[in-house]
């Protein structure tokens, strides 16, 4: 039975697993949760609950959350490119900056993007702007640790690329990422010409319209 990823392809955190799932060519079935798709979205439910994609369904079992699909892939599906590296210190590394791409650059993205779909009166201004300084704070931190690096650890590219690449696509539709970051500016393109994400950003462009704030044409 091949494996079967529960997604969206305009999502950020199932183009985080997509990436890693190109990278090493690792086939797989779509079961592509849309609105009009009412079987695969109860076949999704009753599988997990939580309804957060992506989900991993590899035979009788489940792999959730994006970080741990990956890890889950690099372990039991190793390709010619593997994710988490072999030395202990750059995978803790790696995951190091896998958890501070999701936490303080997908979370305070979302939180702004979630907040435009609300209803007017039930809009958080307050929270939109912490979560506006969070990705200032986030932009300036990476800046100085991607000084001199090609991709995110300063070896191959990895878990933290794979965390990386969708986040500061959306976050910079979202925020913009300013020109005084010109590190993350530049890194934000190598990651866009990676094949294995350009796959992704070019399977979700029939979904722009998806997106609350607007989605650029520049990307």
């Amino acid at each position: 039975m091949p494996l079967a990823l529960y997604a969206h392809p305009f999502s950020s955190y199932c183009q985080k697993v997509l990436v890693a799932l190109y990278e090493n060519g690792i086939p797989f079935e779509w079961r592509l949760l849309a609105p009009d798709d009412a079987a695969t979205d109860r076949e999704f439910t009753a599988l997990w609950p939580i309804r957060r994609f992506p989900l991993l369904r590899d035979g009788e079992r489940m792999v959730v959350e994006s970080s741990i699909i990956i890890e889950y892939l690099d372990r039991h599906y190793p390709g010619i490119a593997p994710l988490i590296p072999a030395d202990a210190d750059a995978a803790l590394e790696a995951r190091t900056m896998d958890r501070f791409l999701d936490n303080y650059v997908h979370t305070p993205q979302q939180k702004i993007v979630w907040d435009s779909l609300r209803p007017a009166t039930d809009r958080d201004p307050y929270g939109v702007k912490e979560a506006r300084a969070m990705l200032d704070t986030a932009y300036a931190c990476l800046e100085g640790k991607l000084a001199g690096r090609h991709w995110a650890i300063g070896g191959d590219f990895s878990l933290a690329d794979c965390a990386a690449a969708p986040a500061l696509f959306y976050a910079d539709w979202t925020h913009r990422i300013p020109a005084g970051c010109a590190n993350v500016l530049a890194y934000r393109q190598r990651l866009l010409a990676r094949p294995s994400f350009a796959r992704a950003v070019d399977e979700a462009r029939p979904y722009r319209s998806y997106f609350p704030l607007g989605a650029p044409d520049r990307d």
